[in-house]
């Protein structure tokens, strides 16, 4: 008989020579070898027409109706040809390999048109792990939503939500609609608890966060409802975690209460969700209504429910109900996981004025095993000093230099600056300035150097008569290029002149003369002005010291500079001086050379001083000098007797 009743087979060439591929993966080609093989077919059995209506239909079509000469047939895609082939032959490498000689690079068309143009969802999951797997094409997000929509249709849901979980490891972003999409196919198949699983997975941080998705999930619950599938406390629990997590706390109220209304008891997950909702929202008193609540149904709050309520009513100053529940956290002995949270306790009670309540605060830290840090204690010793309590202040700087808490390596608080500096300050001036410097040398490991402790350090040292631990201190400041006050230098000078001519001061007093100098120049060159009386007791002790050439250059700097100094109590001074006339002579010739004047009651008092010690010769040019006699001379003069003198 004739195959599909026509009368001649010749159409079957015809129409294989517009195929647009010549391999033997043709269903043409197997019909007609099919045809062939079969030469006694059963009659009630007629293979032809069914198989290729159904495999094939534009072939069914093409074969009935002549082809008009001199028009060609659109050639078949080559996505219609890849089903096509999936559809006739078994998955197996042989059809993979005629695959990718058919097609020798696979885009992002070809691909997505050959998973929606698949005959069933086995051909599209074999296709979509092939060419992934063989490194034939990269998946993005659409090709991802297309398979699991297929795999979401055809009920193979384990399959869609692997390939859906997997998606990050690919590096291809989640986003809303892919987890809609299998949620609902877990809805239409009846197994709610997986749908719930997905919601929640769908709230993790990181993941899309709008009300989109609660609407969703929203509509899902009543499809649900709709179905008469009951919702249990899970079910409640991830919508209500939803509308918190977008600040709606009324329907996540309501569904709070229609959850009791259903006899659906709420245990600690259901209150923790919505006091944190209402936390987040500003509304303490209603979380703190909860919380009652709670215990009078006999449920008992977790860790996660103190953690989630101690920041809100920290921002809420509400201390009190604050410290009651951290006085119920320790007797349990239940540690916040984020131990942040001390911190803002701490400030919360110190600032409240409870000060009591703050030291509680570092007691249950040490009770709970939580690791004390060097700004906890800071904050403490920082609002003990505001408060004028230094006895309790210095109680637990005590405790902080004994247990070395500064020098932790696993701090991530440190103790600053408006902390340690009150505390210097005070033990500076109440004659503990050792305590103090113990401190600072502990802050300076941590590469601290303030220059504010720093100086109330020398000045410390130095009112409590030990300059020398002062110039230390001041070497320090040096070697580190830290900036000092002048007030640090005066109270160092006046304290190390104060000690007079001992022998173990001598060395460090010629030390510390040399460094007020250097810094007496820096601070002229500067153009500083301020603290000029110290300038000249510098001076003065320079001269007194047998410093004169240093002295006199530094002189010589003032003038340059226009800085003017009390050069005639100077002046008075080396008079009165035994031994020091000839100096101040010096310094007299220095200022007549550069056109200076002075007073001419000093000048006459050290005339007259010259002339008592026998040094006619120098009061005589002074004399001259004064009258307007040869200025040049008499500079010469002085300077050669300046000299002489020094």
């Amino acid at each position: 008989m004739n195959f599909l009743g026509f009368q001649n087979p010749f159409p079957f060439k015809s129409l294989y020579f517009f195929c647009s591929s010549s391999s033997s993966d043709s269903p043409i080609d197997s019909s007609i070898s099919t045809a062939n093989q079969t030469s006694n077919p059963e009659p009630e059995k007629p293979v032809a027409p069914s198989s290729a209506v159904s495999e094939s239909p534009n072939v069914e079509s093409t074969a009935n109706r002549r082809i008009p000469r001199g028009k060609h047939q659109n050639p078949e895609k080559l996505e219609d040809i890849i089903c096509r082939m999936m559809a006739n032959r078994p998955w197996t490498t042989r059809l993979q390999n005629s695959i990718r000689k058919l097609v020798p690079e696979f885009d992002h068309s070809l691909v997505y048109n050959v998973l929606h143009g698949a005959r069933n969802s086995e051909h599209a999951l074999q296709f979509f792990r092939w060419v992934e797997r063989t490194g034939l094409f990269q998946h993005d997000r659409e090709t991802h939503f297309k398979i699991i929509e297929i795999l979401g249709r055809a009920s193979k849901l384990n399959h869609a939500r692997c390939i859906l979980l997997d998606m990050p490891k690919k590096g291809v972003e989640w986003d809303e609609d892919l987890f809609i999409v299998l949620i609902e196919s877990y809805g239409k198949a009846g197994i709610v608890q997986e749908s719930v699983k997905l919601f929640q997975k769908m709230e993790e941080p990181g993941r899309p966060e709008d009300y989109k998705i609660v609407e969703t999930a929203n509509r899902f619950f009543e499809d649900m409802k709709s179905r008469e599938i009951s919702p249990d406390v899970v079910t409640y629990n991830t919508l209500i975690n939803g509308y918190c997590r977008v600040k709606k706390m009324e329907e996540a109220e309501k569904f709070f209460v229609e959850m009791k209304g259903r006899n659906i008891e709420p245990n600690v997950i259901s209150y923790t969700t919505m006091i944190k909702g209402y936390v987040s929202v500003g509304q303490v008193d209603d979380g703190l209504r909860l919380l009652e609540e709670m215990r009078t149904f006999g449920i008992k709050p977790n860790v996660v429910t103190h953690s989630t309520l101690l920041p809100g009513l920290c921002d809420a100053e509400k201390m009190s109900e604050a410290r009651t529940i951290l006085k119920e956290m320790v007797e349990g002995y239940v540690a916040p996981k984020d131990n942040s949270i001390f911190i803002r306790l701490i400030s919360g009670q110190c600032k409240a004025g409870d000060m009591d309540a703050a030291a509680d605060v570092l007691k249950a830290m040490i009770r709970l095993s939580v690791p004390t840090e060097a700004g906890h204690y800071g904050i403490l010793i920082e609002n003990f000093c505001k408060a004028g309590m230094y006895d309790r202040a210095v109680k637990l700087l005590d405790k902080l230099i004994e247990k070395e808490i500064i020098l932790r390596p696993q701090n991530t608080l440190e103790m600053e600056p408006s902390a340690y500096n009150p505390m210097i300050m005070y033990l500076c001036n109440n004659g503990q300035t050792e305590k103090a410097e113990t401190l600072f040398r502990q802050l300076m490991k941590k590469g601290v150097q303030d220059p504010i402790a720093f100086n109330n350090l020398i000045c410390g040292h130095s009112k409590e008569g030990t300059p020398d631990s002062a110039f230390e201190i001041l070497k320090i400041m040096v070697r580190r290029q830290v900036p000092s006050e002048e007030s640090a230098y005066k109270l160092l000078i006046e304290s190390y002149l104060k000690k007079g001519e001992p022998a173990d001061a001598k060395t460090a007093l010629d030390s510390m003369i040399e460094q007020a100098s250097r810094v007496m120049k820096s601070m002229v060159e500067k153009g500083a002005k301020e603290n000029m009386d110290l300038v000249a007791k510098i001076l003065e002790a320079l001269f007194m010291r047998g410093h004169v050439e240093e002295a006199l250059g530094r002189i010589e700097l003032l003038m340059q500079s226009g800085c003017a100094t009390d050069f005639d109590s100077l002046l008075s001074v080396l008079c009165e001086k035994a031994g020091k006339t000839l100096n101040a002579y010096s310094i007299l010739c220095k200022i007549m050379e550069k056109g200076g004047v002075t007073d001419q009651n000093s000048l006459k008092d050290l005339i007259k001083s010259l002339n008592e010690e026998g040094n006619t010769k120098q009061a005589d040019i002074l004399s001259r000098m004064i009258m307007g006699g040869d200025k040049a001379i008499g500079s010469k003069k002085g300077k050669k007797q300046s000299s002489m003198a020094s």
